[in-house]
Parts: structure tokens; sequence; C-alpha cells
């Protein structure tokens, strides 16, 4: 099977970005101007609940079909039509880890040269695969798992503890390298490859979603953060846990919006779309009393297995320290009890953070590299396309010597 081939976005061209989402499709049209870009298109179309299960394609037909209704609607409305495209996925199953490789170089008083690199990073990038096959078969329960690298990049490079951007030239002994890595089964992978088919324009890139979030904010001074990403999604909640400006890790858990509506259109005894429009006009505060405590019984109790579900997480993602400040976005986010569940005492406890969590929402104004002309993109629901958007324009420009070996090594890497 064919490779990605993925690309970079050139200065003032026209690019589409898309999130296939389980509960919507959205569609961004945008003009990159650099590092700055503008949003002169936008579109959505809802998916049927049998299209997407916890971020899974289950239906390509007519996901396909859902992408060209809302990419039709946002050419439209910019009046344009992209080149290019990038494409943001989730999912249980898609695995991504930043890995910290420690490497001595047997001639110190020599300096790097582009061969060297490379053999450094394809090593590293073969060893991190297999043992990615063998995780995600644990975790499946198959004995054998087809997976593809589909998004890699470069976090960081020190030599010798000094931080440099191009080690090409440098002499020194130990060579350390962060390397972010999203690897997908390979079923998934060629469901993304058709509908990027369909789509018809070239492929700039197939993006984690937990990535692209972790990516959509800079300090003000241009230093380094540190932040745990949370996307409430309908079908899943994504994690991307970012120290000092380095992603280090991101994690999906099949608990989401779509979890809240089904226990409710249970204990209600309705529909599940009936049950969708208690649920919205509960956040939004508009039951009567009665109403609102049945509802809120409910929505009390899945809140605290979606708190289960995020400790388990962060546990499972096994680090020694965690950063104090929270960030969450998505549609789910919006329930009170989610924000009451941050807010509280519980969740913290026994997670190793370096102080008692703080925490917020994240909206699309806060990602500030972009001008909303269309003034649609608004709401934390859709803080993902536009961060997505935001990745692509950070792609902009001339592409990085290790950004590009990263590239190849995505093509060839379990191919």
């Amino acid at each position: 099977m064919a490779a990605f081939k993925q690309q970079k976005v050139y200065k003032e061209q026209v690019v589409l970005a898309l999130d296939i989402g389980t509960e919507y499709v959205r569609a961004v049209v945008f003009e990159a101007r650099g590092r700055k870009g503008q949003i002169i298109g936008y579109g959505e179309e809802k998916q049927e609940l049998g299209n997407m299960q916890a971020g899974v394609i289950i239906d390509i037909a007519k996901v396909v079909d859902n992408c060209h209704v809302a990419i039709e609607k946002a050419e439209e409305m910019a009046k344009k039509k992209p080149t290019q495209f990038v494409m943001g996925i989730a999912g249980e199953l898609v695995k991504g880890e930043t890995v910290t490789i420690e490497y001595e170089r047997s001639n110190p008083d020599e300096k790097i040269t582009l061969s060297e690199l490379k053999n450094i990073v394809h090593k590293i990038q073969w060893e991190v695969f297999e043992q990615v096959r063998k995780d995600l078969a644990e975790q499946t329960g198959y004995s054998e798992i087809d997976i593809k690298l589909i998004n890699a990049a470069i976090g960081g490079v020190q030599i010798d503890n000094q931080r440099v951007s191009n080690p090409i030239g440098f002499l020194g002994k130990n060579l350390e390298l962060d390397i972010y890595n999203a690897f997908a089964p390979l079923v998934q992978f060629g469901a993304l490859q058709t509908i990027a088919a369909e789509i018809g324009y070239d492929l700039l890139s197939v993006v984690v979603q937990p990535y692209a979030l972790s990516r959509c904010l800079t300090l003000e001074d241009g230093s380094d953060f540190s932040a745990i990403f949370i996307n409430l999604g309908a079908g899943t909640t994504d994690i991307a846990v970012v120290e000092e400006g380095s992603l280090k890790g991101t994690k999906s858990f099949s608990i989401g919006g779509r979890t809240f509506t089904k226990s409710l259109a249970h204990e209600l005894v309705v529909s599940y779309p009936e049950a969708e429009k208690v649920k919205l006009a509960y956040s939004r505060g508009g039951l009567d009393n009665n109403s609102t405590r049945i509802v809120r019984e409910v929505m009390q109790a899945d809140a605290e297995t979606w708190l289960t579900g995020l400790k388990l997480s962060l546990q499972e993602m096994d680090f020694k320290s965690l950063p104090s400040r929270v960030l969450i976005s998505g549609g789910g986010a919006l329930l009170p009890e989610i924000e009451a569940s941050l807010k509280g005492q519980k969740w913290a406890k026994n997670l190793p953070f370096v102080r008692y969590p703080s925490f917020s929402f994240l909206l699309p104004k806060d990602i500030t590299s972009l001008e909303d002309k269309t003034r649609k993109v608004r709401g934390t629901d859709k803080v993902m396309v536009k961060a997505l958007v935001n990745l692509a324009l950070g792609l902009a420009g001339e592409e990085s010597l290790i950004g590009g070996i990263l590239r190849k090594v995505t093509q060839a890497v379990g191919a």
C-alpha cells in the first residue's frame, strides 16, 4: 500500500483543513500567508450514528459524502478553491508518544554529517515502530497487528546538553533527540487513504488531532510553556501533554459526548436525538427544576466515569511529573459536571502534578495566528479544526533538515 506523500504548504496558497470527527465533519478554507492566515470559508456536516465509532471510521462511503458536503459549503463561502489540504484524525487505537533518544557518538571530534544523522533517525524510528506494534497487539488482543506511521515531528535536539536547531556541522559526543510519532492500525490508515483520494487535492499532511492541539498556543514572550490539553469530543477524549514546549505524549480513550447522550436516552426512555436535545438544553440551563435534577444525576454518574478514564490515561502515560496547567476544549466540555470534576479535589490525587492543577477552557480566539473572516469558527467545539489550520500554517516556508528526514521515514516505516 502506497504511503501518503506529505508535502509542505506554500506561501499565499489557499488550503483546506478537514476535521473528521465522530459527530461532525468540519471544513475550513484559509489563505496561508507565511506564519499568519485568514479563514475565508467554513462548512460542517453532521455524521450519522453509524458513520464513526470512538473516532474510528466505520462507513467510508458515508464519511466521504459528508466530507464533500462540508467542503462544498466552505468553498462556496470562500469563493475560492484550495490546492492542498490537511486532514485531522483521532481514535482510541491511534497511538502517539514522544521518545527521547540519547545517542553516544563514537567520534565526538568529527562533525556530524547528514549521512550520520539519517542513519540515527532511521534506526530510532524502526525500533519505535516495532515497540508500538507490540503494544497495540497487547491492547487489541491480536498477536500481530499491522500499523502505519502516519505522523512524525521533531520536538528538540541537543548536543552535549546544548540545544540546537540543526545538528549538522557540530562536534560533540552525546546527541539527544525528542521525536514524536503517531501510529494507526493499517485498516484505519487505508480508510484515510481512500478519503484523501476522494477529496482530490494534494495532501499536505495527516495530523493526529491531539498533536494539533499541542501546537496551537504560543506565549507572548516566545518562551516555552507546559500544559495538559484535553479535547472532549463526541466519540473520544483526546489528551496531549506538553512540557517546556515539547510534546511528550498523546492518548485517547473512548468516552465522549455521545456516551452522556446514550445514558440519558436510556434513563429517560427516549430516542438518541431527543436525548441530545435535552442534554444541550441542560448545558444551557434551559430545563425546569425537576428535569434539571433528573438530568444532573445521570450526567454526574457519567462524569465520574469520564474522570476515571482521564486519570487512568494519564497514569498509563507514566510521566514522572505533570504540568499544572490544564486546558479543555470540545463540545462535551460544556457540561457543568465536567467543569466541576476538573475543579474538584479528587482527580489530581495520586497523579504526579508539580503543583495543584489550574483549569480553564480553550477557545478558538486563543489561537492568535488566524483571523476568522467568516466569524463561524467560534465555541470550544471548534477549537480542533482551528488547531488543524494553525498546524498547517506552522508547516509554511522552508522545511527543516530533520523534518525532511522524518517525512521520508514516515513514508517508509511500515510500508
